[in-house]
């Protein structure tokens, strides 16, 4: 899939950007104080609701206010998804001290087969303690809609691929207000790395908290 990476500089008055806007964007014009401006318009992640791992709905809203690290993956998956997790859960205990500012989210592929009961196996499976990270079961259609034209990661079915299913490696950096800000393999300790290091100094620059970096 292409998409467009933007990084837009700052002038008086607006919030300091550090890290770039990724995605197909459009161009407004618009007329302020009597001349014609370019008005630039990022996609934002779209309303979602999904049951998590104790079979509670969450909608993306009760999320707000948080910068969202997400993949997409599926229990039985034989190929990547055992060292997307691993690295998921290594990256969550890395970030234990910005528990209130981040939320993992992981999205299942195949919700016929992952009902909150599997997740809550596999998350046992893997150790995972972490309490600001869900798993995610709902439609599937949709959920591969919302990877593939939301997240810009590619999630569908395939029978071609091993387990039925092929899907990114990708873990999508989003902001608080929904915008993507990043993207990383997940199944490679640099990248995810690097992901902690973008995502401190997101919450560091643009949204000024006092953290490490």
């Amino acid at each position: 899939m292409l998409y467009c990476i933007s990084i837009i500089s700052c002038t008086k008055g607006e919030k300091k950007r550090v890290l770039p806007f990724i995605g197909h964007y459009d161009i407004q014009f618009k007329m302020v104080d009597g001349k014609e401006v370019e008005d630039t318009i990022y996609p934002k992640i779209p309303a979602f609701k999904y049951l998590n791992q104790d079979s509670i709905m969450i909608t993306s809203q009760s999320m707000k206010g948080k910068v969202w690290i997400a993949n997409f993956f599926f229990t039985s998956c034989p190929t990547i998804c055992p060292k997307m997790t691993s690295q998921m859960k290594r990256l969550s205990v890395l970030t234990k001290d910005l528990t209130d500012q981040v939320q993992f989210l992981s999205f299942s592929i195949n919700p016929t087969i992952d009902n909150p009961t599997r997740l809550r196996k596999y998350i046992k499976k893997f150790g995972i303690k972490a309490p600001n990270w869900y798993f995610f079961t709902g439609d599937e259609i949709a959920t591969h809609e919302l990877g593939d034209q939301h997240f810009l990661v590619n999630a569908r079915a395939d029978m071609g691929s091993e387990g039925g299913y092929a899907h990114s490696e990708a873990f999508v950096l989003v902001d608080k207000e929904g915008y993507i800000r990043g993207m990383y393999n997940g199944t490679e300790t640099r990248e995810v790395d690097l992901l902690q290091k973008d995502l401190r100094k997101l919450l560091k620059y643009e949204y000024e908290l006092e953290i490490a970096e």
